[in-house]
């Protein structure tokens, strides 16, 4: 019996998804509940898995193209078995192979082996995909080796730059490439293009001496992972100062729908991260009630969900307040740009040694400079003033945050 599969229920608010790469070809046994198809729309990656056991026998849209909610993308033939006679994808004769084998590598094998998702992204990264093994059938050469790729291409940081297997432009050359955005990006460039349209966003600024912060790390880190598994970062002393502060200015949890401001009697913040198909902000739910081990560990599993590219909607939605650590990259100072519907973000910078006075005396502290951008029709600039002073007091002094003080 056939059995129909089709893209799935598409989140609210999306309309049309792009499939991304197939995992399966034509004549290939599947397995109930067997990935078959990722599926990118412009917030997350869906997977389509198999519902039945059998063996593919159409597929009927090709990687790259544009479907809708509940069409149709291929046909199973359920109980089916792979057999020599099934219809396979790409089959070769046995001269055919051999001649390939045979032939030195070329631009033109290399392209046959590279589906249109995969394409795309050799090129966004700029690397010669004759240096990528396929691991897919026939040779072909799936997302999931071109990420091992760069992977493995990052970790060899000390192989010299005539090893490398990433291309560099001659000296003259003057190549233009043309990559289409993904939905992820083209979503995100809208959405914070109309953030700078529709609010009157202003950024003010403040230093924190972080010496109280790294002592009381270097303290207890080694207790601390042994106790809960997890390592004592920044990010949670940082999230858990600003959930006092947001509690002692409710306007900058707050939001504007139409005439009215929407206060939030909750803190669900959005912790800004990088993945390869760009910037993603999942939400830790109820954060004044995590204690920091719930803290480090619920930001570690969505860095790795946002790797693996595994992040869900209902890991995406909502937010009252949004953290972003460009610090992890370098960043001595920004402006970042807020979130809607929300009202405000902090941004973390890299920590720096810096000369100090303190008690009369030139000092060096390890120093960070923070920068909240706010939206300036619902919060004053003394509320940004005074929420900022209180992240500094409550990191400078982490007994506060105990305290509540």
């Amino acid at each position: 019996m056939s059995v129909e599969i089709k893209v799935p229920i598409l989140p609210e608010s999306v309309a049309e998804a792009t499939v991304a790469t197939w995992h399966k070809q034509v004549g290939d046994a599947v397995s109930i509940d067997e990935n078959l198809v990722d599926i990118e729309t412009e917030k997350v990656v869906l997977e389509v898995p198999s519902t039945v056991d059998g063996v593919i026998k159409e597929i009927k849209v090709e990687e790259g193209a544009t479907v809708g909610e509940q069409d149709i993308i291929a046909i199973i033939e359920e109980g089916a078995a792979s057999t020599p006679d099934a219809p396979k994808a790409e089959e070769k004769s046995d001269s055919a192979v051999q001649q390939e084998v045979a032939a030195p590598p070329s631009t033109t094998d290399d392209s046959d082996k590279l589906s249109p998702a995969v394409r795309k992204m050799v090129a966004e990264n700029n690397i010669d995909a004759s240096a990528i093994e396929g691991t897919g059938k026939n040779g072909r050469i799936l997302k999931e080796d071109v990420q091992a790729f760069i992977k493995k291409a990052e970790a060899q940081t000390s192989a010299s730059s005539s090893a490398s297997p990433m291309k560099t432009p001659q000296a003259g050359e003057r190549s233009e490439r043309r990559v289409p955005m993904t939905r992820l990006r083209a979503t995100i460039a809208r959405r914070l293009k109309e953030a700078q349209d529709t609010q009157a966003m202003l950024t003010t600024f403040n230093d924190v001496n972080l010496q109280a912060v790294m002592d009381i790390r270097k303290q207890y880190k080694d207790l601390f992972e042994k106790k809960h598994g997890t390592r004592l970062g920044f990010m949670s002393f940082f999230v858990k100062a600003a959930i006092e502060a947001l509690k002692r200015f409710p306007a900058v949890n707050a939001s504007i729908d139409g005439n009215d401001i929407v206060y939030h009697d909750y803190y669900d913040v959005g912790i800004a991260a990088s993945s390869p198909r760009g910037l993603v902000v999942p939400v830790l739910r109820d954060v004044d009630q995590m204690s920091f081990a719930d803290v480090e560990k619920s930001i570690g599993e969505y860095g790795q969900k946002a790797k693996d590219g595994k992040l869900i909607m209902e890991d995406l939605v909502g937010g009252t307040f949004t953290v972003s650590n460009g610090g992890v990259f370098g960043s001595m100072l920004s402006t970042p740009i807020v979130n809607p519907p929300q009202s405000a973000i902090l941004g973390m910078h890299r920590i720096e040694e810096r000369p100090v006075a303190e008690n009369g005396e030139v000092v060096i502290r390890p120093m960070m400079y923070l920068a909240l951008t706010y939206d300036h029709r619902i919060i004053d600039g003394k509320e940004s003033v005074l929420f900022l002073r209180t992240i500094k007091e409550c990191l400078e002094d982490p007994a506060r945050l105990l305290l509540e003080l």
